[in-house]
């Protein structure tokens, strides 16, 4: 859980802007490693605090929320997932151990899927990543051999170096090329078209 002293350690270490942290020289490794706890608390608050913050602005002010929305630098999209994903886990359900990331995984599941599926990444320490991972190899058995005929092959061709740039990517996020498209895909959908839609 975060605490307003995080924000006031960080700052103790160094000086923060929109992009970068500069810290002083001469930290000693104890202090630096506890900067990057708080650092990394704050990030992973910083989801929840801005879907909580939307969802309170359009209960309350209806009438000026979109105007409130460009004062922000974020897109309206993005804006839009914070804040469907704070209105689909109530305080209470929201795990400190896990990232607003993981959370936004299982939004779409009901509730019951949800907490199955978070209680397995708290309890085996699974990434956003594997959890993603881990959901579509379960979609794709739920799918079953009844459905094989719904499966279809996607062909494309694109530039060497690109394909290259793709598989690196892949390997980066410790996936297969087809699984880390499949995603990259699916982010995209979510984005153009809503998290609501996310398969």
């Amino acid at each position: 859980m975060t605490r307003p002293r995080d924000a006031a350690i960080v700052r103790s270490h160094g000086r923060s802007t929109p992009t970068a942290l500069h810290l002083r020289n001469g930290i000693a490794f104890d202090e630096w490693l506890d900067v990057g706890r708080r650092i990394s608390v704050i990030a992973s608050a910083s989801g929840w605090w801005l879907g909580d913050w939307l969802v309170y602005g359009q209960r309350s002010y209806r009438e000026r929320y979109r105007a409130a929305l460009e004062a922000t630098p974020l897109d309206y999209q993005t804006l839009r997932n914070y804040a469907w994903v704070a209105r689909r886990f109530e305080r209470s359900r929201r795990r400190a151990g896990l990232s607003f990331q993981h959370h936004a995984e299982v939004a779409a599941l009901d509730e019951a899927d949800q907490d199955i599926w978070l209680q397995r990444a708290e309890r085996l320490s699974w990434s956003r990543n594997e959890l993603r991972r881990r959901l579509g190899a379960a979609r794709r058995r739920e799918l079953g051999a009844a459905d094989e005929e719904t499966i279809v092959v996607v062909r494309m061709q694109v530039p060497a170096p690109r394909e290259r740039r793709w598989r690196e990517a892949a390997s980066a996020a410790n996936q297969d090329l087809g699984d880390w498209l499949a995603s990259a895909a699916d982010d995209a959908v979510v984005a153009v078209l809503g998290p609501e839609l996310r398969v």
